[in-house]
């Protein structure tokens, strides 16, 4: 017979498909984040658009429930660490897709040096080598709470535990050579994405 759920969309993509300056933007971001289709920035990005509505319409309600959900969504954006602790709901129309995008686990691994590129970060990711706390978490785009970002490292059992891996990376990296080890990582698979 079938399966009479409904899957909803959990994105909305952009409103015009064919606008040179938005393409671009996304290509870029795709590249740096190591982003496998743009339907993941679309994903973020709606999420972020639902950060944002939240904002405005609590920030329009002038009730106590109003104040209540406007505290429990700065609380939720403070665990993420996309806003500091004494924030307003103001600044929550500020963020931008790049904070949203540094809060993922792919990002958060190459960041601590474990992986040389974002496409190998989430490799590792998706082959169960990365452990949040004392659970494996298989999904890149998984948004780390703060709490639990220094708890995040590779399997002990995991070859990739050890320093010495061919294919660990030094730790000490600056932040221009991970975005040029990021366009190589993207430019160096034969065929690669466009």
């Amino acid at each position: 017979m079938g399966d009479p759920r409904k899957f909803k969309s959990k994105y909305s993509g952009p409103g015009h498909p064919w606008q040179l300056a938005r393409i671009e933007e996304e290509r870029i971001l795709v590249r740096e984040y190591g982003l496998r289709t743009k339907r993941e920035l679309w994903k973020v990005s709606s999420k972020l658009k639902a950060f944002a509505n939240q904002a405005k319409r609590v920030i329009a309600l002038k009730t106590g429930q109003a104040e209540l959900e406007g505290k429990q969504l700065l609380g939720r954006l403070h665990k993420l660490g996309l806003l500091p602790g004494g924030a307003k709901l103001d600044d929550v129309l500020a963020l931008n897709i790049k904070n949203l995008l540094d809060r993922r686990l792919q990002t958060i691994i190459l960041k601590k040096g474990f992986a040389r590129t974002p496409l190998q970060a989430r490799q590792f990711i998706i082959h169960e080598h990365v452990v949040v706390g004392k659970r494996n978490v298989t999904a890149p785009s998984y948004l780390v709470p703060v709490e639990e970002e220094a708890s995040v490292s590779l399997v002990a059992a995991s070859t990739l535990a050890n320093p010495e891996h061919p294919e660990r990376s030094i730790k000490s990296k600056p932040k221009a050579t991970i975005a040029r080890a990021a366009k190589e990582g993207f430019r160096g698979r034969k065929g690669g994405r466009r």
